[in-house]
């Protein structure tokens, strides 16, 4: 199944990329993860109705949308760019008219990534490498201090990450590396890696 075709099947639009320029240099162009990538990384790596995801430049909303429908989690986007954050209200209420009884699972936030405020109960982030390495450490930063506030196991899932992201990580940070799912595909950066931080048991 294609993207449109997945598109059709949620009642959603999230196909295309971004033209013209960021307003940011520190910002990347959206671009949304491929469904079929989803479906891979998702056979392996499962979430639990409990689960709460955060999306960093959800864009449109496609993970958001995906993964309620397919495992009924709740679901935060943070997107900066307003006509990006309206599509996905508008993707929402599509969403809805087939999907129904959904929707308090299921939201948007206008905002900058480092503005975001963490809540407790979420435990899952998902990056897109959506930004430069400095801000990704700020968001990293807020998580663990959520974290150091309600400690929980905590799981940061990146696709196509960078090497800036994971040099941080691996260097500069508590996370470890607990999973990673190879596409099939001849680019090696075509792949989730998962890192996780959990408490002192």
């Amino acid at each position: 199944m294609n993207d449109q075709m997945f598109d059709r099947k949620l009642n959603i639009k999230t196909t295309g990329e971004q033209m013209g320029f960021m307003a940011s240099l520190h910002y990347h162009r959206y671009e949304p993860t491929p469904y079929s990538a989803l479906e891979r990384f998702f056979e392996d790596y499962k979430l639990e109705p409990r689960d709460k995801i955060v999306d960093f430049g959800c864009g449109k909303g496609r993970l958001n949308f995906y993964l309620n429908h397919r495992f009924n989690n709740h679901c935060i986007g943070v997107e900066m760019n307003e006509l990006f954050y309206y599509e996905a209200l508008e993707n929402k209420l599509s969403y809805l008219k087939r999907f129904k009884n959904r929707g308090d699972r299921i939201n948007f936030h206008s905002v900058l990534a480092e503005e975001y405020d963490i809540q407790n109960d979420e435990n899952r982030f998902y990056f897109f490498n959506p930004f430069t390495v400095q801000i990704f450490m700020n968001v990293v930063n807020n998580i663990l201090l959520s974290f150091e506030n309600s400690p929980r196991e905590l799981d940061l899932i990146l696709y196509y990450p960078s090497e800036d992201y994971i040099f941080y990580l691996e260097n500069q940070s508590p996370f470890e590396l607990v999973n990673e799912v190879n596409l099939p595909d001849q680019n090696p950066n075509e792949r989730f890696l998962v890192y996780r931080i959990g408490p002192v048991l």
